[in-house]
């Protein structure tokens, strides 16, 4: 049998467990905060490192889409038209996927910034408040 340990009612309490608890629920509530900062800084750099690499990507394929356009030039001027065509086909094939990539490798980066733990400041924000309004009543 196990007896059940009732909470000790704030009046019948003295000022210093109120301190005490004050002090241990204030640094529970810091440190969850600041885990909380240190997972969003998380997602956020996950983000902005797929956003950059899909970036970058676009600039390699739109390379590629270009060099594809001097080869489609190249054939055309030697008269060879199955080549040329070809090669045009492909340039445009590639720029629509430099394009998507580009697209989305934006999006990304947008999600990524201010890479400032938004969620995480608000929380401090809002406890800060709450702790100011229970000193003062």
């Amino acid at each position: 049998m196990t007896e059940e340990v009732q909470p000790i009612p704030a009046k019948e309490r003295s000022f210093g467990e109120l301190v005490s608890d004050l002090t241990e629920q204030v640094k529970r509530l810091v440190h969850d905060e600041v885990r909380l900062a240190v997972l969003e800084l998380k997602e956020k750099r996950t983000r902005f490192g797929m956003g950059a690499g899909l970036f970058g990507a676009a600039g390699l394929i739109a390379l590629y889409g270009a060099a594809a356009v001097i080869a489609a030039a190249i054939m055309a001027l030697a008269l060879v038209l199955p080549g040329w065509a070809a090669a045009l086909v492909v340039a445009g094939v590639l720029f629509l996927i430099a394009a998507i990539a580009a697209t989305v490798g934006r999006s990304q980066l947008k999600r990524a910034t201010p890479p400032v733990p938004e969620e995480a400041i608000e929380g401090v924000r809002k406890d800060v408040e709450v702790v100011r309004q229970e000193v003062h009543s």
